[in-house]
């Protein structure tokens, strides 16, 4: 049986990989974007996390008929009204990269009064060609940092603050973070709901 994970993202893709090691039987191949040559890209226009990630996982499910796992995540900052919120990724533009993303945000939040409360939001979704099979969504609660802290992770987990921790996401371990992201969250949800469906036995 082959499984898809919906992302061209490195570090998200060693994520979901991680996390779904857990719970996949031997006899499971999963695959990444990268991996399907053929593979068209799919502009993420939602309103909503939940239905880019709707999105995603029917289209790449149908394209290559497979079952697909896609998630559409991002940080939403109480002071910015929510935002970045689905443009986390793009925030700073077209070429945005992790590093001008943080930047915006800095500076955006720089004439608001501290704590600059935040959270961490992922809704993923596993999908059949023409038919969404479950849902699930994740959180975490914490506060923007005023400069970047770690080495790991990637997008703005260097100046998220996780609530209850004087560590950011990017100071965390895989296995730390793993098991208290919002992306972590809504995969182990994700795979219990297609575990008690019967797609994985």
């Amino acid at each position: 049986m082959k499984l898809l994970i919906a992302t061209r993202n490195r570090g998200k893709a060693a994520e979901i990989r991680a996390l779904l090691g857990l719970g996949l039987q031997k006899n499971v191949e999963v695959l990444t974007l990268p991996d399907l040559p053929t593979a068209s890209d799919l502009r993420e226009e939602g309103k909503t996390f939940s239905e880019n990630a709707r999105k995603k996982a029917l289209h790449y499910a149908k394209e290559h008929k497979i079952l697909c796992i896609a998630d559409d995540s991002g940080l939403s900052v109480e002071a910015l009204g929510g935002r970045p919120g689905v443009l986390s990724a793009r925030y700073a533009g077209a070429q945005a990269t992790d590093e001008k993303n943080i930047a915006l945000l800095l500076e955006e939040l720089s004439p608001s009064p501290k704590p600059w409360s935040a959270a961490f939001l992922c809704v993923a979704a596993a999908a059949l060609p023409g038919r969404v099979i479950a849902e699930a969504t994740g959180r975490v609660d914490g506060e923007i940092v005023s400069a970047p802290r770690g080495e790991s992770g990637f997008g703005y987990d260097p100046v998220f603050r996780v609530k209850g921790s004087p560590k950011t996401m990017a100071e965390l371990t895989t296995e730390e973070k793993n098991k208290i992201s919002h992306r972590g969250q809504s995969i182990r949800i994700l795979m219990e709901e297609l575990r008690n469906s019967g797609m994985f036995g």
